[in-house]
């Protein structure tokens, strides 16, 4: 199974930021995105200071709301939240009215009354997101909705990309994604940012986890999609990876797994588990990656996790100037050539 699209991309001028919410990155656009990149910049500037605070968000409440378990978003958004001054507040569903029965919509609106401004959320159920932006009178920013989209991640991969590829360009660049894609709300949100960015992207892993995938990239080549870069879906591993400048392991969702997927973990890690001599397929200088938590020993081996290649620490490192950047924006605070608050 393999298939190719190509299409070209075209530079658009910059724009100022003008989205209320972000839920995806199929809303966004690519000068939009250099913008979030730009501020992620100034923001990793902010990170390397001795006191690694600014007044930008003073008096503003930021609340995370997080129907699942989570380390590394979480705590970073609460980390970057509090580095922009804003107040923060986090609610664990285990140990709110939730658990009396309480419904979103009803959470929503209880955490608006209140004070929230600005609702970061994680949900099982995808479009969870959509269903609080419709009643929630500030920001939502999703922090991951079931299958469907982790758009933070997508931006703080791309921004490590770029900072690992020679001039920042990722343009004809060949990104290879392997693993569970299927469940793979982090996959998704990185084919709208990667092939915006012009990147040559492989998803790759068993067929049973690649199922849709190749009616989406078939929509792409048929412009029923728009975007840019090329898009290619293969279960063949070695192909994908040879020659490659980054290569993503994504976790095997054990507790999303159906019954008959995989054979077995120990199978999934011989036939498409990023061990060395899979990665030496890659080009000498290409990057590894993993959006995390990852199951060591299947879908990467712990001596790549921990390689020189492996980028991965660095990722969560950059996850926390992306979601500053995301908030500023998401704020209103920014105005296109004027960051003096942020100096």
């Amino acid at each position: 199974m393999a298939v190719s699209v190509t299409a070209e991309a075209k530079p658009q001028a910059p724009v100022a930021w003008r989205h209320r919410h972000l839920i995806d990155l199929d809303v966004v656009t690519w000068p939009e995105i250099e913008l979030i990149m730009r501020t992620t910049a100034e923001m990793k500037g902010v990170l390397a200071r001795p006191i690694r605070k600014v007044p930008a968000l003073m008096g503003r409440r930021v609340t995370t709301l997080f129907y699942e378990a989570s380390t590394r978003t979480r705590v970073s958004f609460e980390t970057a939240a509090r580095n922009l001054s804003a107040d923060v507040v986090s609610v664990a569903p285990a140990t709110s009215s939730v658990t009396k029965g309480e419904s979103l919509v009803d959470t929503i609106r209880t955490l608006e009354a209140l004070g929230a401004e600005i609702l970061v959320m994680r949900h099982s159920v995808s479009g969870a997101p959509y269903l609080a932006a419709e009643i929630f009178g500030g920001h939502i920013l999703n922090g991951g909705d079931g299958w469907h989209a982790h758009p933070t991640q997508a931006l703080l991969d791309l921004y490590t990309m770029r900072e690992h590829l020679p001039g920042g360009d990722l343009r004809g660049r060949k990104v290879v994604i392997v693993g569970d894609v299927l469940h793979s709300r982090v996959a998704r949100s990185n084919i709208w940012s990667l092939t915006a960015a012009g990147a040559d992207l492989w998803l790759c892993g068993p067929a049973t986890l690649l199922r849709g995938f190749e009616r989406w990239a078939g929509a792409w080549s048929a412009g029923t999609i728009p975007g840019h870069g090329r898009f290619n879906v293969t279960s063949d591993v070695d192909a994908a990876i040879r020659d490659a400048d980054v290569v993503m392991a994504l976790r095997i969702q054990r507790e999303r797994m159906e019954s008959g997927l995989l054979p077995s973990l120990r199978e999934y890690a011989a036939r498409f588990g990023l061990n060395a001599e899979r990665v030496s397929l890659a080009k000498p200088e290409a990057i590894v990656m993993h959006p995390g938590p990852m199951n060591e020993g299947v879908e990467i081996a712990p001596d790549v996790a921990i390689s020189g290649r492996a980028v991965i620490t660095e990722q969560v490192t950059n996850g926390v100037a992306v979601r500053m950047a995301l908030l500023y924006l998401l704020a209103g605070t920014h105005v296109e050539g004027h960051t003096e608050i942020i100096r």
